[in-house]
């Protein structure tokens, strides 16, 4: 039965790929060469808008800087980068929701002041967007304007290395102060987002590349966060403590990463537990390489349930697999959610857990403009089996996604949908990207929705 089922598994690659319309070369056509490539210098990278200092990932001599008392060498460098964002958008998610039409803003501004080859302060701005609301002017279902202008400081953090500011406490380096660190109002992700997807002000400790028997490479982090704070309904909660705790171990054949995480807050909002494990790993099945990222993550209520605090998990899965001699991509998501999976934390536009699934479960974070199929993760199950088609030198892309989710309480939550990305890079600032779907939903009429949106990087 074993073989049988293996040659079937084998059959679904094989015919995968033929249905991709490629077929596959020898494996000493795609080895890589043992004649040395030299760098490409013809190539000259956008210039920002602002650059003091040494020129940023340029060659050349390094300016000389200066030395501080402990030994650290500082060469300061500033850089002003940021993004425009800007979009048309209208949607219908079917009864009883009305059809929305917007005209949505949003511009990223950051300023990076480095300082030496690991520290750096880093500091953000959002002028146009907050709490989820955008500079947008509406036409359906009520024509207005929505202005959030502000200046609030949305990212501001120092991260740095203990043993390169302060070379002089180990000349020898016998005792290996090889600590990262950083502090301040810091973007945290854990979980590929499915644990956690916030900025948070926080502090955090790392230790990098250490060596044990049975692994090539492992990590361990440690960190505290004290405000800023969304929880897993993406609203803040000004009461919430973040801990937690960070292992990741590479291995021969992959990685793995273990994350813990504890919240204490007010009852309204409630203390809760949560944890994820995740596994990557690349190989080779039937002679087709395939990539495999498998997650588990769980969330327990200490006190009982609250909007912002559910108990739950969630199983997620992704299969991926470039076809022979082409740069394209094939994918399959699924994921499996029992009770009410709530993330540690979750900033306004970031949806639920799920926009790792693809296309038809991504939030924008632009707008209105929600995710096709939703990324809520409560007692429910579905798939997603996209193709990412790359034209033009990687200068332009498409990807056409099919995918449905259902629900196991029989609450008629259940749809299918079928959706498009298209991407375009014009110059070296600028690009146009195009989203579409529709959707069958189960005792409701259709969903549809497009949005062309602009991007300009400064």
């Amino acid at each position: 039965m074993g073989g049988m089922r293996r040659r079937w598994i084998c059959a679904a690659i094989v015919l995968g790929t033929a249905l991709a319309g490629h077929t596959r070369v020898a494996d000493a056509a795609n080895r890589l060469s043992d004649e040395p490539t030299p760098l490409d210098t013809s190539i000259q990278r956008p210039r920002s808008v602002l650059e003091i200092g040494g020129p940023f990932l340029d060659t050349g001599p390094l300016t000389r800087g200066f030395e501080l008392p402990t030994g650290w060498v500082v060469q300061p460098s500033f850089l002003l980068f940021g993004t425009y964002r800007t979009a048309f958008e209208t949607f219908e998610r079917g009864d009883p929701q009305p059809r929305k039409t917007e005209w949505a803003n949003r511009l990223d501004v950051f300023g990076n002041l480095q300082l030496s080859g690991t520290e750096r302060i880093v500091i953000g701005f959002r002028p146009l967007d907050k709490s989820n609301h955008y500079l947008s002017r509406y036409w359906e279902p009520d024509a207005r304007w929505e202005s959030i202008a502000n200046g609030n400081v949305r990212t501001l953090f120092f991260e740095g290395e203990i043993g390169e500011m302060f070379p002089k406490l180990d000349r020898e380096d016998h005792y290996h102060l090889d600590y990262g660190f950083s502090v301040g109002r810091q973007p945290l992700l854990m979980q590929d987002g499915l644990l956690l997807d916030d900025t948070i002000d926080s502090v955090g400790v790392v230790r990098n590349s250490l060596h044990t028997p049975w692994t090539s490479g492992l990590r361990l982090n440690l960190f505290y966060g004290w405000s800023n704070i969304d929880r897993g309904n993406n609203l803040p909660d000004h009461s919430a403590r973040l801990y937690g705790g960070e292992a990741f171990a590479d291995f021969y054949w992959g990685s793995i990463d273990l994350d813990a995480l504890y919240v204490t807050a007010k009852p309204e909002t409630g203390d809760g537990f949560y944890g994820g494990m995740g596994l990557v790993t690349r190989g080779a099945v039937c002679g087709e390489t395939i990539n495999w990222t498998a997650r588990v993550v769980g969330s327990q209520a200490i006190n009982g349930e609250t909007p912002a605090n559910g108990t739950g998990a969630l199983i997620f899965t992704e299969l991926g697999h470039t076809p022979a001699n082409t740069l394209d991509y094939v994918y399959g998501t699924a994921f499996v959610a029992a009770g009410r999976f709530t993330s540690a934390a979750r900033g306004p536009e970031k949806g639920g857990p799920l926009g790792r699934m693809g296309v038809l479960f991504e939030a924008f974070e632009l707008g209105r403009y929600g995710s096709p199929l939703g990324n809520g993760a409560q007692d429910s199950w579905g798939a997603a089996l996209g193709y990412q088609r790359f034209f033009a030198a990687f200068r332009r892309q498409v990807v056409i996604e099919v995918g449905g989710r259902d629900a196991f309480n029989n609450d008629g939550r259940k749809a299918l949908a079928i959706g498009g990305k298209f991407q375009q890079a014009l110059g070296k600032h600028f690009l146009v990207e195009l989203d579409s779907f529709i959707a069958g939903q189960y005792h409701d009429s259709p969903a549809y929705g497009g949005r062309g949106e602009f991007v300009v990087k400064f």
